[in-house]
């Protein structure tokens, strides 16, 4: 029989300055499975400070910091960005918590929710839509020395 494994208690609350170097080892993780992000790997801790930052969320599993998010504010919108989770959590309801929390905040202050996704993370999509999200639009991101990747815009519910 092929049984899934248990899912482990996840945990999500914001995020402390002390969990930055855990969250950035946990985005390089991330980054050697499934190449998200296309850009800050070298830098990770930088890339969980982005501009604009208005609060942020981590998963904590067994302990250890195991996903994140973060909204910004960003030409008058607020964005949910950096949401990855460990791969031997995903299907453990990690980054359904995650995403919730990112619009739990939006919710409270009587704002929108949007998000930017690459069309190479599927798995992502299929979260966003399960969870209500709607695309917006198609969009192009450029990154690195003038390299794009086509994505697509998605609006909370």
């Amino acid at each position: 029989m092929n049984e899934r494994p248990a899912a482990r208690p996840v945990t999500v609350r914001p995020r402390l300055p002390e969990d930055l170097p855990s969250a950035g080892t946990a985005l390089v993780r991330v980054h050697a499975s499934d190449g998200y992000p296309v850009e800050g790997v070298a830098d990770p801790v930088g890339w969980l400070l982005p501009e604009g930052l208005a609060a942020a969320w981590v998963a904590v599993v067994d302990g250890e910091v195991a996903g994140h998010v973060a909204v910004v504010e960003a030409g008058g919108a607020l964005v949910l960005v950096r949401l990855f989770v460990v791969r031997e959590v995903r299907r453990g309801g990690a980054g359904e918590a995650l995403v919730r929390a990112a619009e739990r905040f939006a919710r409270e202050r009587g704002r929108g929710l949007e998000l930017e996704v690459l069309g190479k993370d599927r798995a992502a999509m299929r979260l966003y839509e399960r969870l209500g999200w709607r695309r917006g639009g198609e969009l192009v991101h450029e990154f690195g020395a003038g390299e794009r990747a086509a994505g697509a815009r998605y609006l909370a519910p």
